[in-house]
């Protein structure tokens, strides 16, 4: 007990000096009022026991307040302070696609360049990939961490570049055309780095030193190239537990470009500075770096170069949220206000993006739209509906984002169960529309002319998304015999075990835990892991089976062809 109270005490201490020694001159009784709100939107992780985050607030290129919260490594009590070094996992895309833009002023490379001109060795899709489509997340390109997922790999495991370009090199299809839609990809980052490598003849790690760090001043930034490099004052990454207390997420990446941009909020308030002196690269690519794309339909994306182009309550802004293992960070700038803030945190569920936004609460009140309300509507009150109608909507729906609900009744209650998820009773308010219970989202059954509900509308924080029933599909014994046995991927390099237990299948790997498959529609199959979405059955002329096509939030109809029967 004496120990931990000499920790805690001396945790307290050195927060004490940091918190003095970092933070500039009061400038009053406002300022002080200011920044004691900020700090209790932190107060929950200051604590010596607590992973945490580190805050930097920029207003016209300077630092106006900056604090670290928490602990940067629990084994040892060492507080989090501005100086802290976090992984900052996706908030480095904007860094790699200002890269790629300093090249292209130089003309050692275009952005409409096919990619194929700096890697050879990709496969020929049959359609032109570019620079331009790698940057915007347009190229159609699967996902490296889902593929590395779905070949066996444990996102904890030492994962290199090398590895990397051996699973994207092996691809043989895209998810879809180039250009034709937006779907966010890591590898099209890791290809970007690659190919400022071989059009610049330095590493990436140098190039990025030398043309974009040292001139800012970024002392404290550099891409993580290796992972036994030690690196002092780093903040290590924690997860909760469920009984309390944390735990350890590991990280052992050796892969840049997407992820593993090492830098301190200090740092990036000069990088926010750069967005409006544009110091390094010029004024005229930084507002390039916020151009977005179009898309082969026409339609403008939200995403420009490695940034995000949105809206805050009624003011512009432009920014990327970032998480691997237990890191978490945010970067969001106000250019119309040349205001900025800056939160890396070191706990998983901290959610430095909603922080961020709260502390522009405080910051800019003033020049704020009014706050939306919770909900876009307000709930109407709860009505009781006869049983009848509530069997009319039991049934399994399908959504237009492939996600498929399970609707049930117990007693007088209807509920709603994504397939491998919890489920949320469903409050009815009208004959037709109910509210879960859970999650708040609208959910409005529309039924036919027998009295059947056969479509179904969902609409959470505004949105609506359709969907229509299904049938549901369950195969007997001989239909789940026929589906057992073992199914290869040339492309992953890897293989699947479908086997039958206690009259249900199971997926098996021999690095993974088992995986749940429930059958979804015929010849459907979804399981309960994120890389393992849905399974659709492939069937010769004869209707045999011959391998099944696996698709997850990246992925998109990936092949396994049948080997044998177990």
């Amino acid at each position: 007990m004496k120990k931990a109270i000499l920790a805690a005490s001396l945790f307290l201490l050195l927060v004490l000096l940091m918190t003095f020694t970092s933070c500039p001159a009061s400038s009053g009784d406002e300022q002080e009022a200011l920044t004691a709100k900020v700090d209790e939107l932190f107060a929950k992780w200051d604590k010596w026991d607590s992973p945490g985050a580190a805050l930097a607030v920029v207003k016209d290129g300077e630092i106006i307040y900056k604090r670290g919260y928490g602990s940067a490594q629990l084994e040892y009590n060492i507080p989090i302070t501005p100086s802290t070094i976090f992984h900052v996992a996706s908030v480095s895309k904007q860094f790699t696609a200002f890269a790629i833009n300093l090249l292209a002023d130089e003309g050692k490379l275009s952005l409409d360049d096919d990619i194929r001109k700096h890697l050879p060795e990709l496969n020929d899709f049959g359609e032109k990939i570019t620079i331009r489509h790698l940057i915007h997340h347009t190229s159609g390109l699967r996902d490296q961490w889902e593929l590395l997922a779905m070949a066996g790999w444990r996102l904890d495991d030492v994962i290199t570049k090398e590895h990397i370009m051996k699973i994207i090199r092996n691809q043989r299809e895209l998810n879809f055309e180039p250009g034709d839609e937006y779907l966010y990809c890591n590898s099209g980052y890791t290809l970007m780095a690659e190919i400022v490598e071989r059009a610049s003849g330095q590493t990436f790690r140098e190039f990025t030193q030398e043309r974009i760090f040292k001139p800012l001043g970024m002392s404290n930034t550099h891409f993580h190239d290796d992972h036994e490099m030690i690196v002092k004052n780093r903040a290590y990454s924690y997860a909760p537990q469920e009984n309390g207390g944390f735990r350890n997420s590991v990280l052992s990446y050796a892969n840049v470009g997407a992820t593993s941009l090492f830098t301190t909020v200090e740092d990036l308030a000069k990088w926010i500075a750069n967005f409006e002196d544009g110091r390094v690269g010029g004024a005229t690519l930084v507002e390039r770096m916020k151009q977005r794309f179009t898309l082969n339909s026409g339609n403008e994306i939200p995403y420009a170069r490695g940034l995000v182009i949105d809206e805050y309550r009624g003011l512009k802004t432009v920014g990327h949220s970032g998480g691997d293992a237990g890191f978490r960070s945010h970067l969001v700038h106000f250019p119309e206000q040349r205001f900025g803030v800056v939160i890396l945190s070191n706990l998983s569920n901290l959610g430095p993006g909603q922080l961020a936004y709260r502390v522009a609460d405080i910051y800019l009140a003033d020049q704020l739209e009014p706050q939306e309300s919770e909900s876009e509507e307000k709930r109407p009150p709860a009505v009781e509906v006869d049983t009848e109608i509530l069997d009319a909507c039991v049934g399994r729906y399908e959504l237009i984002i492939g996600l498929v609900l399970d609707i049930t009744r117990e007693d007088d209650k209807l509920f709603a169960q994504p397939i491998g998820q919890g489920k949320s009773k469903l409050i009815p308010v009208s004959e037709t529309t109910f509210y879960s219970e859970t999650t708040g989202a609208k959910i409005i059954f529309y039924r036919n002319d027998d009295g059947v509900a056969d479509r179904i509308s969902i609409h959470p924080g505004g949105q609506d998304i359709p969907g229509q029933r299904i049938e549901v599909w369950s195969p007997d014994a001989a239909q789940r015999a026929e589906l057992a046995g073992e199914y290869y991927s040339e492309e992953l390099g890897t293989s699947y075990m479908l086997v039958v237990r206690d009259d249900r299948l199971v997926a098996t790997h021999r690095r993974h835990a088992d995986i749940e498959l429930t059958p979804v529609k015929q010849d459907q199959l979804a399981g309960n892991r994120w890389w393992f979405g849905r399974a659709r059955i492939v069937r010769d002329d004869d209707g045999r089976v011959t391998g099944f096509r696996l698709t997850g939030g990246r992925v998109r109809n990936l092949r396994f062809e049948k080997t044998g029967q177990r």
